[in-house]
């Protein structure tokens, strides 16, 4: 990896994180169209490099999120479902799942089919006229939505893609749960972070973590925009349009890099 490799990858990081098209395919596809090697530093890279859009949700919500101490608790409800299938698959992710090129081209494609024949058959039909705000989310529902964020696992799914479309499908509006998904996503990625860079630190060279501040930085910087850009955009797009760009960049890596 080179400082340049860094600062494509986090801007592609903070581009894509917040959206429903899988900030990890997209990694994943640049690594390969840019020829990085598929080693155990790459991927920790991918996650590291999350937390940085994080941050940019961090500080531009915490101050929501502090002063409310029942949407506090619902956040963190949603990440229990997340943890314990997190940490219980970790080594399944890391040897089968992450860097698989296939897999992440699938999900791309059938994500972004599903994504639109959940949009035009069945939110705007059945959930859209009745759907409700954030503070009539419960419990249950929000560990729900915890619960589909664990389906993130495998590459090209989408970690918003998943809490957006279970939320919407529970009955939150579009405002609603994109906001929901932006703070589940503080102590889902800082916890896979910490998590991944303890199990593997030790195998980084001192030269990569350089390429780790690069990466967190520009990806924090980046996604600042992405955050505004996409609470611009839900307030008269709808989703369709993510499902469409899914799968026409599943079908050019399928053709350009399988």
């Amino acid at each position: 990896m080179s400082f340049v490799s860094a600062v494509v990858l986090g801007v592609v990081e903070g581009l894509t994180e917040f959206l429903p098209i899988s900030s990890t395919a997209h990694l994943i596809l640049v690594g390969k169209f840019l020829k990085l090697p598929s080693d155990v530093f790459l991927s920790s890279f991918d996650i590291a490099i999350q937390s940085g859009a994080i941050l940019a949700v961090v500080y531009l919500f915490a101050g929501k999120l502090l002063a409310d101490k029942s949407l506090l608790l619902k956040v963190l409800a949603a990440f229990v479902p997340t943890a314990i299938v997190g940490f219980t698959i970790y080594k399944l992710f890391k040897t089968y799942l992450a860097g698989n090129l296939m897999i992440t081209v699938l999900a791309l494609f059938f994500g972004g089919v599903f994504l639109i024949w959940f949009e035009r058959y069945y939110f705007k039909q059945e959930k859209e006229p009745t759907a409700f705000s954030l503070d009539k989310l419960n419990y249950g529902q929000a560990m729900l939505i915890g619960l589909a964020q664990t389906l993130a696992v495998i590459p090209g799914v989408s970690r918003s893609a998943a809490t957006i479309v279970s939320g919407m499908a529970i009955g939150l509006s579009r405002e609603a749960v994109v906001e929901f998904s932006f703070l589940l996503a503080i102590p889902t990625m800082l916890a896979a972070t910490v998590y991944d860079l303890y199990k593997n630190v030790d195998t980084f060279q001192a030269s990569q973590f350089g390429y780790l501040i690069v990466g967190f930085a520009v990806s924090f910087a980046v996604a600042l925009w992405a955050v505004k850009f996409l609470l611009r955009y839900i307030q008269k797009n709808d989703f369709t349009a993510f499902g469409y760009y899914r799968i026409i960049i599943a079908i050019l890596a399928y053709l350009v890099l399988l």
